[in-house]
């Protein structure tokens, strides 16, 4: 069954450009067209093209506080805007270039597709803007006005979100991507080589061990099968840069591979595994036997939590893909090595792929194997290698 989507309307505008400066947004269903969160702020003395992605990355948000799951369509009368995020045109001006790598943090970017519509279609967004401007002339916050049965949300200074009535009909639905394969134009692919990290003392028993447990150190045989792959890494010659997941298994299998390299690790939080909560350290036959329940519903649903844990896979699928899209934005081009955990390098290939939350527990991911995903400009991504093992043998 297919998820919610959503559509996104942003604009923003400066008198003066540069000069006072405010941006709106506004969030519909997209079954529905009714508009259900209405966004915007008076920003200061900014361009029309900072105030432009101000208002993106605010609807982008509202978006997620609805639906951290739902597919994105955004809506924007900035042609600026819409090809850069959509990886077409390339983004040399330094204000826009962290606006932009904010925007591709909110949501993974495989949910998010963005179109041009005439100025005459995004009215609202830009009345929101407008009233944002006047609000900031005037020296107060800008303010929502609750229509006939809605509430007011709560907002922060100069900022505020809130629920509305429907307005008009959706928009029509954006033309999806036509596969994965890239055209010339659209340069050297970022390539992410996905190494899961070598064997601990649970790794044999098939234990669950996340974020919440022991964080054991690699065994004798995960720090062989480390220099295994870090002497075919080196091989190849490709990598130019190395991140990792911070926690000890995987830091002591990145580091490893970046001294046979010459290179520093880089650690990043968002590529730890799932806390597995009461389950850490048991088999699955432990967890099936104390938890019935709980691991029924978590095998049935990506936004059920083990016994204990604050994480769903759902979650996870956050955390990675807002993981990915700042490894693409730091090394865009280059050949990144990724060590992580069997959870976070699954959920990145299955993102690639565009395939369901389940098709996670169909993948078989050995200790210190290797992936390999190629990431293209226009947000499109190809699988090029999976549970590789032959550097083990």
């Amino acid at each position: 069954m297919a998820g919610r989507r959503l559509i996104v309307e942003a604009d923003g505008g400066s008198r003066g450009n540069p000069g006072p400066a405010g941006y709106g947004a506004v969030v519909r269903d997209g079954d529905t067209g009714q508009i259900i969160a209405q966004a915007a702020a008076f920003i200061g003395h900014a361009t029309n093209n900072v105030a432009e992605y101000k208002g993106l990355i605010a609807g982008l948000r509202a978006a997620r506080e609805i639906d951290p799951d739902a597919s994105v369509d955004v809506r924007m009368d900035s042609k600026l805007v819409v090809e850069q995020m959509s990886g077409r045109w390339k983004i040399k001006h330094p204000d826009m270039q962290p606006l932009a790598a904010e925007a591709r943090t909110v949501l993974p970017r495989g949910q998010v597709e963005y179109t041009w519509i005439p100025r005459e279609r995004n009215k609202d967004a830009d009345r929101l803007a407008n009233e944002a401007m006047d609000a900031g002339k005037a020296g107060r916050a800008w303010e929502p006005r609750p229509l006939a049965g809605t509430a007011a949300a709560p907002r922060g200074a100069g900022s505020a979100v809130e629920p509305v009535e429907p307005v008009e009909p959706p928009l029509e639905k954006a033309v999806p991507k036509a596969g994965w394969a890239a055209p010339a134009d659209l340069g050297t692919p970022t390539t992410f080589v996905l190494l899961r990290h070598g064997e601990t003392p649970l790794t044999p028993e098939k234990r669950f061990s996340g974020s919440g447990g022991s964080d054991p150190a690699l065994s004798e045989k995960g720090r062989w099968q480390a220099e295994r792959a870090a002497a075919a890494l080196a091989a190849a010659g490709s990598v130019q840069a190395v991140v990792s997941s911070p926690m000890r298994r995987t830091r002591e299998t990145a580091e490893t591979v970046a001294a046979r390299l010459g290179l520093e690790v880089r650690y990043e939080d968002g590529l730890r595994e799932v806390d597995f909560g009461a389950w850490e350290g048991l088999t699955f036959a432990e967890v099936r036997e104390r938890h019935p329940d709980d691991l029924n519903a978590w095998l049935a649903s990506p936004k059920a939590k083990p016994t204990g844990s604050s994480e769903s896979f759902a979650t996870l699928t956050h955390r990675a893909a807002v993981a990915r899209d700042k490894i693409l934005a730091r090394y865009p081009g280059r050949t990144v090595l990724v060590v992580s955990h069997v959870s976070p390098i699954k959920t990145l290939v299955r993102l690639a792929l565009g395939a369901p939350p389940d098709s996670m527990y169909r993948m078989e991911l050995s200790a210190a194997s290797l992936c390999a995903v190629q990431y293209y400009a226009d947000g499109n991504a190809s699988v090029r290698l999976l549970n590789d093992t032959g550097h083990l043998r």
